[in-house]
């Protein structure tokens, strides 16, 4: 999504290009984007980066978000949208076909049947190899790989979401649900907005901004996107992350995404660095290895009531009526 500078607020064609060789030279290969990131710029400049070595990459692209504002048919999860959303991407990515395909936000209104069947069918194009989905909650996607399963079409294969350290709500049904059917995760918002990199802690209120350009009124709404973020709450876990970070030696963000990766099930990262020096302080987060008292400390500062039915299986008194008092001399068992 920082790829393009059409918003008013991401990198240049060349900048990127340096976020990108930076990535490559440290081992990576998987790239996501989106039809609609910085109005399609983002696609292209991929498309560029990725051409002299197509094979080489893991590339990620997405459709839902409408592309012209005012025509249904421009986004919305249907067939329609679908197919057009691809061929578009293709032509700015300029490749014949990308890795995965991704189902970018639910709709509420296209019978998960057609999702599903017209997925299937651009797999089997030869188009796309790989189909996923993104921001969709998790009694959807379950029937979805339900249906895949029962009618031989291609199931979702990963799961695409928003969790962070302070964003731990997805552990109460998509992670679990996840590991269940066995879907990579790639996490976005990772550094929760900025607000676990520690620059809102202690900062001053950020100056009014002129909504005279486009680019402007989106940075706009992006600083008040982060400001909500920037809760009571959210302030302590940051900073709980920069104590972390300082007996560590190494950075709050690095912190944060070392989180991450400890996480039970296959997860991967989504990295939104706007500069290079960013995503070398991103990447520099594997060499961090946090000790089981560092992640005790961010667990105790961020974690959430899972709730219903989640805290009523896990009651004691419960499981051991539900097992007959047999429930520690069971090895192999599912569930909490």
């Amino acid at each position: 999504m920082t790829f393009g500078e059409d918003w008013g607020w991401g990198a240049s064609k060349e900048e990127s290009r340096q976020m990108f060789d930076c990535y490559v030279e440290n081992g990576g290969n998987f790239i996501d984007t989106a039809n609609g990131y910085t109005n399609g710029t983002s696609e292209k400049i991929v498309g560029d980066l990725i051409q002299s070595d197509r094979d080489r990459f893991v590339v990620g692209t997405k459709y839902s978000f409408p592309t012209v504002r005012g025509e249904p048919n421009s986004g919305g999860n249907h067939r329609k949208s679908m197919f057009r959303s691809l061929e578009g991407s293709l032509k700015r990515l300029g490749t014949d076909y990308v890795d995965l395909f991704w189902l970018h936000a639910w709709d509420f209104s296209t019978p998960v049947e057609e999702v599903m069947r017209a997925l299937d069918d651009l797999v089997r194009s030869g188009k796309v190899l790989y189909v996923g989905v993104s921001d969709t909650p998790a009694w959807i996607v379950s029937r979805a790989n339900m249906l895949a399963e029962l009618r031989g079409w291609s199931p979702f294969v990963a799961l695409q979401i928003e969790y962070s350290l302070v964003e731990r709500t997805p552990e109460r049904d998509l992670l679990p649900m996840a590991r269940s059917l066995q879907l990579t995760v790639t996490p976005w918002g990772v550094l929760g907005s900025g607000v676990l990199t520690g620059k809102y802690n202690n900062a001053p209120p950020s100056p009014a901004k002129s909504e005279e350009h486009t680019g402007e009124k989106v940075e706009r709404r992006l600083d008040a996107l982060n400001s909500q973020k920037a809760n009571t709450q959210n302030l302590k876990v940051a900073g709980v992350i920069a104590q972390v970070a300082k007996q560590l030696g190494c950075t709050p963000s690095q912190v944060a995404l070392a989180w991450l990766r400890t996480r039970p099930g296959s997860i991967i990262p989504i990295l939104g660095a706007r500069r290079l020096d960013q995503i070398r302080d991103n990447l520099s987060c594997l060499n961090v290895t946090l000790s089981e008292e560092h992640l005790r400390q961010l667990d105790d500062a961020s974690r959430i009531e899972l709730g219903f039915p989640h805290d009523f299986y896990a009651d004691p008194v419960r499981r051991d009526r539900l097992f007959g008092g047999t429930f520690s001399r069971i090895a192999d068992r599912r569930g909490p």
